[in-house]
């Protein structure tokens, strides 16, 4: 048999952690055994109305053909305008692109300003797929712990220590996936005073949870605290998380023109422009009621509240509350060590993550896939009556070891 060749590009990255454990609780539940799946960040609600009827309404007149490759007019005027209105940032249409998902401009953007060898520098714990993205390019991730005591944030000293002449690209996920941390706007702008002492490094900001957030402020945006790195940011968002569009698979990016047309160039080169009927939808997203982002955002908190309180209450877990996203990142340090009812020890988060799995059926994801460890992802992405049977099949998991 004549194997295939695979590149070793291709070969040095691993599929997603959280695709395979959604994977794995899939086929255990297909075998019919009970699973509580806690893994997978996609919203449970269906897309608001009006969006789904302005998509409708795109087929009848016949907006079923290719777009611009950058994306439609009428979808990048309504980013800009939302860009203006939300965070008081000033976009040409010549400076914003939209992509297949917010995933595509990140690595897109990657793609065409990284060499082999530069280094980006990731704050741990991070997105799964940021450092599979850079080393599929050739990059090199840098990633830099950061603490639970230090609310899972990059410090300004971290971030100088962090920067070579390599250094090509600072990514920042606020709030995060799967910590749901922060920056404030003083935060921003002490990490603002390192970068404006380091030119050459570029800022990736992914935006995609900005409006999931429980402390009833706006989520502050470097570039509102430190202006003068307006021409190094590249700003990723999308409607996925914010509509519960996850499906419709429309992100973009706005950013310096230059490398907003490499990422054309390149686009037009592989996976061509976003379906039309999407970015119809999109841009309803956008320009329409905004009604449905403040109603989930309040289920989102009751469901924040709620298993935090039902997790903390486990002996050996806990969970400081995050200020956004819909993640609870539990700290399991508390059960290493221990022993299950069949004798085996807990030596890390993986082993807990798979002792949950397989003695009551609830899936998670484990710490080191997201670069620190001892902890596991859990989604509140999901009903209230799902998360307690959930978080009451973990405390019964927990109580049985020994």
């Amino acid at each position: 048999m004549v194997r295939s060749h695979i590149a070793e590009r291709v070969r040095r990255i691993k599929p997603s952690p959280s695709t395979a454990a959604a994977d794995r609780a899939n086929n255990l539940r297909r075998e019919g055994k009970s699973i509580v799946s806690l893994v997978v960040g996609e919203p449970d609600f269906d897309t608001p109305s009006h969006i789904r009827a302005a998509a409708m309404a795109a087929m009848e007149k016949g907006a079923t053909r290719y777009t611009l490759m950058a994306g439609t007019v009428e979808l990048r005027k309504a980013i800009a305008a939302k860009l203006a209105r939300e965070n008081r940032l000033q976009y040409g249409l010549n400076e914003i692109i939209v992509t297949s998902g917010a995933k595509s401009a990140i690595y897109n953007a990657f793609a065409v300003t990284l060499e082999p060898g530069d280094e980006v520098i990731i704050p741990a714990p991070y997105w799964v797929s940021y450092p599979d993205m850079v080393i599929a390019v050739e990059g090199k991730p840098v990633t830099i712990p950061c603490p639970e005591e230090a609310g899972f944030k990059l410090t300004p000293s971290q971030l100088a220590a962090a920067i070579t002449r390599q250094t090509r690209w600072l990514l920042i996920n606020s709030p995060s996936n799967p910590t749901g941390a922060a920056y404030t706007e003083a935060e921003y702008r002490a990490l603002g005073e390192v970068l404006l002492a380091h030119p050459h490094v570029m800022v990736m900001l992914d935006d995609i949870y900005e409006h999931i957030r429980f402390d009833g402020k706006m989520t502050p945006h470097l570039l509102n605290a430190v202006p003068a790195l307006r021409e190094r940011v590249l700003v990723i968002n999308g409607v996925s998380k914010t509509y519960a569009m996850t499906g419709w698979r429309i992100g973009y990016a706005a950013g310096p023109a230059d490398i907003v047309e490499a990422m054309n160039t390149m686009l037009s080169q592989s996976s061509g422009n976003c379906c039309s009927i999407s970015q119809a939808a999109a841009a309803e997203a956008l320009n329409g009621d905004q009604s449905f982002v403040t109603e989930s955002r309040a289920v989102y908190k009751q469901r924040r509240d709620a298993v935090l309180a039902w997790i903390n209450a486990i002996p050996g877990l806990s969970c400081i509350p995050p200020t956004g996203a819909f993640y609870l990142y539990v700290n399991c340090g508390g059960l290493i060590g221990r022993t299950t009812p069949s004798s085996e020890r807990l030596v890390d988060d993986g082993d807990v993550v798979m002792y949950l799995l397989d003695s009551v059926g609830v899936a998670v994801v484990a710490g080191a896939a997201y670069g620190l460890s001892p902890y596991f992802r859990l989604s509140t992405a999901t009903s209230l009556d799902i998360l307690e049977d959930g978080c009451r099949r973990i405390a019964k998991a927990v109580a049985a070891l020994t």
